[in-house]
């Protein structure tokens, strides 16, 4: 069995030197972050304008910086980097979730840009469906799978399928006419 690499240096005779400098790495990543966390966090956050999701992409972004540390050449370009990709991905699951509400609500509630006017959090809009009808919405309108490869997916006809995508449209339509009373 292997054993870690400071457990090698801390019971290797002469060898404590090494382990102090490795415990050292340690300090320079908790330095790091501290120093550069705050930064990163308010950056992101003028990007997507929510604080929560500022710090889910911030607190990523270090995640994937710490597990690469010793891999990265500067490590700051390499965090901005890691922050840029993860608002690109970000922004695109946003753009995705307004182009599904769309086509779900799509019965000549659009606006003059395309978008739903009596949108919300499609979340909210999803959460209390079923799970079978939510997870078919998802994968057809999101996902960008047909009817069959979700039938395939979920393991039901596509018959059904088709019948989950109806009926969780209508009950996302009732709950958007419902916006307006």
């Amino acid at each position: 069995m292997r054993r870690s690499r400071v457990v090698q240096y801390v019971t290797v005779p002469g060898t404590l030197r090494e382990a102090g400098r490795l415990a050292g790495h340690d300090d320079a990543r908790r330095d790091f972050f501290a120093a550069n966390y705050a930064r990163l966090a308010g950056w992101v956050r003028r990007q997507v304008d929510d604080d929560e999701t500022a710090h889910d992409i911030a607190a990523e972004a270090f995640t994937r910086l710490l597990s690469r540390w010793s891999d990265s050449y500067d490590p700051h370009a390499y965090l901005y980097k890691v922050a840029v990709n993860l608002l690109r991905d970000h922004w695109r699951r946003a753009q995705r979730e307004r182009r599904a509400l769309g086509l779900i609500a799509s019965d000549d509630r659009g606006g003059p840009d395309g978008r739903p006017e009596r949108g919300g959090d499609l979340r909210a809009m999803l959460e209390p469906l079923p799970e079978h009808q939510r997870t078919a919405l998802l994968l057809h309108y999101l996902a960008g799978f047909s009817v069959r490869e979700v039938a395939a997916i979920v393991g039901r006809p596509e018959g059904t399928v088709k019948s989950d995508l109806f009926h969780a449209k209508a009950r996302i339509r009732a709950g958007l006419d419902g916006i307006d009373d």
